[in-house]
């Protein structure tokens, strides 16, 4: 069985839903293959030793975060042909994401197809986006009507990463229905704890030391609650005295500069630590050398690193603007509070005030909750499967 993925592009700097796909196909048996059509240019240094078969049509030479407008939607002539003479060699295709010409040039294909294809719109359409850039939703909109909703209007189903982001998503563009889901989601195992994870994590921050640390992994953005963390860090700066901060990821706005100026001006820049994007081992050693991870996001479809996190038994701290919140506190996997500084103090004070047991208690719980929801190592080849023997008995 041949699956083809649809995304703007496979850089790692963009977070989460390029991470699920790498993730979910390192899981699958030998039955399926999976392949990716990106619109990066082919020169991009990300593609070199990228793990999955990938057609990148861009034209354009490779420019680290160009800020041209529509070389950030991603256009290229080469798309919207390569998908009409490859799309029958697949048995199902997948879109992931929207707003970029991905989507828009799939809308111009695929529902004219017989193929059967389903999208993930990974959050996108959260209403966090349309309090926040009403003026960018209602060029959305637009895009709704012509592109966006027509691709999920013909599409076997729209997938949503759990059932709250498919009642949020509800009702935040006016015409084209379509058909949703709630899907598994999640990661595979991370590889097996070694010391040289730590080593490979402790080299990116020399300045730590051995010293403790509480620990922030994504992309640094302003809907992640950044600020937030820095603000109650100082507000709690005698109390966290024994803890530094970790904020580790791509910074792809410009925006840590502002934060680092932030943190100097509360007098806690010599406790905050800035590494950057990590990758491979030094990634596993930041989650498995944590006290904690915290994710004060005030939108989150789902947070493949909580995932991650859960995965190395490490607890989590989050805001109840994650959409998995739910299963973290009912399985007693971390602590949840509201997306404002209050509640990121919140967070951090009750976090202080558990005893070794209790956080111990709450690591074993959080390796539990990942197992028993979030592990795709075993589901995620069936889940395909599914979803093609599905669409093709509904076509």
């Amino acid at each position: 069985m041949n699956i083809l993925h649809i995304i703007a592009s496979v850089d790692p700097a963009d977070g989460g839903p390029i991470e699920g796909i790498i993730r979910q196909w390192q899981g699958l048996d030998d039955q399926l293959n999976g392949e990716i059509v990106s619109l990066d240019p082919p020169d991009a240094p990300f593609l070199v030793n990228f793990p999955l078969k990938t057609h990148a049509l861009g034209v354009r030479p490779y420019k680290k975060r160009s800020r041209s407008k529509l070389s950030r939607f991603g256009y290229t002539p080469l798309f919207v042909p390569w998908l009409r003479e490859h799309a029958d060699d697949y048995d199902l295709i997948v879109v992931n994401g929207l707003w970029s010409y991905a989507s828009v040039g799939a809308a111009r294909v695929l529902p004219r197809l017989n193929v059967p294809y389903v999208v993930y719109p990974h959050g996108m359409l959260d209403p966090w986006f349309r309090r926040t850039y009403p003026i960018k939703h209602a060029l959305k909109q637009v895009l709704w009507w012509l592109f966006e909703g027509r691709l999920l209007h013909h599409a076997f189903s729209a997938l949503f990463t759990t059932q709250e982001e498919m009642a949020l998503a509800e009702g935040q563009f006016h015409g084209h229905h379509y058909q949703g889901r709630v899907v598994n989601y999640g990661t595979i195992d991370p590889p097996r704890k070694t010391n040289a994870q730590f080593a490979a994590f402790r080299a990116q921050v020399p300045e730590l030391g051995n010293r403790p640390y509480i620990l922030f992994l994504g992309r640094i953005h302003p809907k992640k609650g950044c600020d937030l963390l820095i603000r109650a860090w100082a507000a709690l700066s005698d109390d966290l005295e024994e803890l530094d901060l970790v904020i580790a990821g791509p910074d792809q706005t410009g925006l840590a500069k502002n934060l680092q100026l932030l943190a100097a001006q509360l007098g806690i820049d010599k406790r905050v630590h800035w590494p950057g994007m990590l990758t491979g081992a030094a990634k596993w050693g930041a989650f498995r050398g944590a006290e904690a991870f915290i994710l004060p996001s005030h939108q989150e479809n789902f947070g493949i690193a909580v995932a991650e996190a859960l995965a190395c038994g490490t607890p989590v701290l989050i805001s109840d603007k994650v959409n998995i919140w739910r299963e973290i506190k009912g399985d007693h996997a971390g602590l949840v509070a509201s997306d404002d500084q209050a509640g990121v103090e919140h967070l951090l004070r009750d976090f202080l005030s558990m005893d070794a047991e209790a956080k111990l208690a709450m690591r074993n719980a959080a390796r539990k909750c990942f197992s028993s929801r979030f592990d795709l190592s075993s589901s995620a080849g069936d889940a395909f499967k599914n979803l093609i023997a599905s669409a093709k008995k509904a076509a």
